[in-house]
């Protein structure tokens, strides 16, 4: 254990998440469903969306914000979309649901879409893509945020984040994932920084004024970075139609804050694709020979051998968690919060 911090298996910090939930009236699917993809993030190391949600999401749960006994409803409007109402509740188990169903759907009919709405923060999308591929699949999802992007050369924050993910099935490794955040880095990554007590690097955010801070206050109250300049920007247009216009859910500058309990809920939107390979040896074949290819260039490395390297450190060893993320969820399971 070093300073500050505490070492827990996966199956302990599951279930202390879990408690802590269950303690303010969160039901036990949905319980489980969150600490599940909390402590998913933490093992790959995206800190920014694990222990660290926890105070928020509790937060939000006693205002309201966060429906706590919503349970996801499914329409199938076509025989390979799928269409699901989170009720305003955590976007975990309106996920659960929708690849669980897809999954189904993609196998029979080649394909299936996914489709989230009155959702909530969803995580890392990682977490959700590497589902569908240890499936046999190939999958996809966009995820819409509160305004946190301008488009470039304005001020005004009209885009969340709005990640993308992918994720492609490997016979004998683990899936090719691919997660990433059209700001420079994740907000929760400066959320984490505000809750931590650390200053952020200079280059990640902007303040309300449009100039670099390194204040992750400063930040949260600005706009992000957005990678590619006006690339990044035109990719965070694609992934608001999709994640939103698509879904029917909130636009991002429409969505209230997932940092804040007090509001409307953020009612924000999830898609996702599910993909079966019409051959699947010759796929596998393929994409061994492209990853193959990659790995042998000098200096090259493959898009997510970090997370994966990260798994398999947190499964053999557990996860590191600072203690007043420790304490302040002990305190949450046992009522004292």
């Amino acid at each position: 254990m070093s300073d500050g911090s505490e070492r827990l298996s996966l199956d302990d910090a599951t279930a202390l998440i879990h408690r802590a939930l269950a303690a303010n009236g969160v039901t036990d699917i949905a319980a489980g469903s969150v600490a599940h993809a909390l402590v998913a993030a933490e093992a790959e190391g995206q800190v920014g969306h694990g222990f660290s949600r926890l105070s928020d999401y509790v937060a939000q749960v006693r205002t309201g914000k966060i429906r706590a006994d919503a349970v996801p409803s499914v329409a199938r409007p076509h025989d390979t979309s799928i269409v699901v109402d989170a009720g305003f509740g955590f976007a975990y188990p309106a996920m659960d649901v929708a690849i669980e169903t897809g999954i189904g759907v993609a196998q029979q009919h080649g394909t299936a879409s996914m489709a989230v709405f009155r959702s909530h923060h969803c995580g890392a999308l990682s977490v959700q893509v590497d589902r569908i591929a240890q499936s046999g699949l190939v999958g996809m999802m966009v995820a819409n945020s509160p305004g946190a992007i301008a488009p470039w050369g304005a001020s005004k924050a009209v885009f969340g984040t709005n990640p993308i993910a992918f994720a492609a099935p490997r016979p004998d490794a683990p899936p090719l994932v691919i997660d990433l955040s059209l700001s420079r880095v994740a907000r929760g990554k400066v959320m984490h920084a505000r809750n931590s007590g650390q200053p952020i690097p200079e280059g990640w955010a902007l303040d309300r004024h449009g100039r670099p801070t390194t204040d992750p206050e400063a930040a949260l109250a600005g706009t992000m970075v957005p990678i590619g300049e006006a690339k990044g920007t035109a990719l965070a247009l694609m992934v608001e139609i999709l994640a939103c216009v698509m879904t029917g859910s909130n636009l991002s500058h429409e969505a209230g804050s997932f940092f804040t309990a007090d509001g409307a809920p953020p009612g924000t939107g999830q898609f996702l694709l599910a993909l079966k390979p019409p051959d699947a040896a010759g796929f596998a074949s393929r994409l061994e020979a492209l990853l193959t290819l990659i790995e042998q260039l000098e200096g090259a490395r493959l898009p997510g051998s970090r997370r994966a390297a990260a798994i398999d450190r947190s499964r053999r060893d557990g996860i590191e968690v600072p203690v007043a993320y420790l304490d302040m969820a002990r305190q949450m399971a046992d009522g004292g919060w």
